[in-house]
């Protein structure tokens, strides 16, 4: 192809063929001056059947006004990104995300460009995931004593430092209502496990609960999911609950609401006031029974600040209002969580692990853990990838190159990684740091627990929550007695 009208050189051509994405250009009367490969194959035309072809011959039902390059052409202006359903001419649908800019030359519209990204694939995935869940919602409402689907309960939160004890002293209050919850917190700091307890907790248990990521999903899609389609309301569109049905009786829960663009969060906003939902392309309205837990994954004020967030629904949805703390906050949970992760890996990976060295446990300690809980669930499994198989303690050497090397994920020094005010008091003239302290304090429980239970080790170790493997390695670890002197061990 030759360079038309100063648009397309040959080694931009071989650059635009190669691209994953479809690109054609038009000049200003609308005819095709570039269309590339990736273009054809969603359209299902031949590269050579479209160059010099006016847009309005190439696609008869396209007008003035749906035209986007038409548009684009005419009002001079970028247009967004939007989501296009459509057939090619081979009669398959085609999906693809589009963004149309105008082109000038010495300030003069000169023709426009079309980049469109195909998601059919994708979106033909996202379709199964929603029929399954429609599959499965229709079972529910078969039966209404089937089982909720959350599976976690506040049994299974770990954690026993003051700010994580009032979180979840609050959580549990929570669940006697049906009030709305907006749990805050960063990333990997187990907002969806509360909500899930919460749900589990409450009346609403034997009842479905939805879980819905609204920055996993493109707005123009979410917003079908959320309030479910009509058949004949775009292409291809079918009879399909929203969100809103599926929960029916149960709980909805939207994490990362401050992702949700804002004009489903007006849409949200007269569901939630007015009780009742319509389907995309509906003419009836129906009644909603949900009770609404959303989550954030930044700071409320920041949010709003920004403009992220409205703020009659943030008023709507905080009811409730409540704050999980990051990890670097509650470092006390560590070896209990760590213990917990163990006890969770061991059976996985067919090993007998039962505990983590006094030098790693410090460098964990001591690591500022940006990624929270989920960030420590994922450096335990890396150890245990790194240990023999008839090791039985995590020793640092098998701790994750960013623990061992004693930089924090954001490039910070390892000292530097605990702030000198959690470093604790100073004892005579040494400081004592926070691990030396936490293993004081679980050395004094495992010998009053021993004590209390006549050094039954069984015993001992139900009344700490550990099993009895750990028990014993910890017994080893701190040089306790295992048994009153002068007397046999218990067992």
């Amino acid at each position: 192809m030759s360079d038309r009208n100063g648009f397309v050189t040959p080694y931009f051509e071989k650059i635009l063929n190669i691209v994953d994405v479809g690109v054609h250009f038009i000049d200003r009367e609308g005819n095709t001056v570039f269309y590339n490969e990736k273009m054809g194959e969603m359209d299902g035309f031949d590269r050579e059947q479209v160059l010099g072809q006016n847009i309005f011959r190439l696609y008869p039902s396209l007008t003035q006004e749906t035209s986007t390059l038409a548009k684009a052409l005419r009002s001079g202006q970028e247009l967004p990104e939007h989501i296009q359903t459509y057939y090619n001419v081979a009669g398959k649908r085609i999906t693809t995300i589009n963004r149309t800019y105008p082109l000038f030359e010495k300030g003069e519209i000169v023709g426009a460009v079309e980049v469109a990204k195909d998601i059919t694939g994708i979106v033909h995935l996202h379709d199964q995931i929603l029929d399954l869940r429609h599959q499965l919602y229709q079972v529910k409402q078969k039966d209404t004593k089937t089982k909720g689907t959350a599976r976690y309960e506040f049994s299974d939160l770990i954690g026993r430092s003051p700010p994580f004890a009032e979180a979840l002293a609050l959580a549990k209050k929570t669940s006697r209502t049906g009030s709305p919850v907006m749990i805050c917190g960063p990333t990997g700091t187990g907002k969806e496990l509360f909500a899930q307890s919460i749900h589990n907790a409450g009346a609403r248990r034997h009842r479905p609960f939805v879980a819905q990521n609204c920055a996993a999903v493109p707005g123009d899609l979410l917003e079908g999911i959320m309030f479910g389609t009509a058949r004949g309301a775009f292409t291809g569109a079918i009879d399909r609950p929203g969100l809103f049905e599926q929960a029916s009786g149960g709980t909805l829960f939207l994490d990362e609401l401050n992702s949700l663009d804002l004009h489903l969060q007006a849409k949200l906003l007269r569901v939630l006031q007015d009780g009742m939902v319509r389907r995309i392309g509906g003419t009836s309205e129906q009644q909603t029974d949900v009770r609404i837990i959303t989550a954030l994954n930044t700071d409320p004020k920041e949010a709003l600040e920004r403009g992220l967030l409205r703020h009659d629904l943030y008023y709507r949805l905080n009811v409730i209002s409540l704050h999980l703390p990051p990890l670097h906050q509650r470092k006390e949970d560590i070896p209990l969580l760590a213990e917990h992760f163990i006890e969770k890996l061991n059976p996985m990976f067919g090993t007998r692990i039962a505990g983590i060295s006094p030098s790693a446990l410090d460098r964990m300690l001591a690591y500022a853990w940006p990624g929270n809980v989920r960030e420590l669930s994922h450096a335990i499994e890396s150890a245990f990838n790194m240990v023999e198989l008839d090791a039985d303690i995590i020793e640092e050497c098998h701790l994750p190159a960013y623990l061992r090397t004693g930089a924090s994920s954001a490039g910070e020094p390892f000292s530097a990684a605990v702030p000198r005010s959690q470093e604790g008091p100073v004892s005579g003239a040494a400081g004592v740091n926070l691990a030396d302290r936490i293993q004081r304090m679980e050395k004094e429980a495992i010998v009053h627990a021993l004590e209390s239970h006549g050094y039954n080790v069984s015993a001992a170790a139900n009344a700490l929550g550990i099993k009895r493997q750990s028990l014993q390695y910890k017994l080893g670890r701190y040089g306790i007695s295992r048994r009153p002197a002068g007397d046999k061990l218990p067992t």
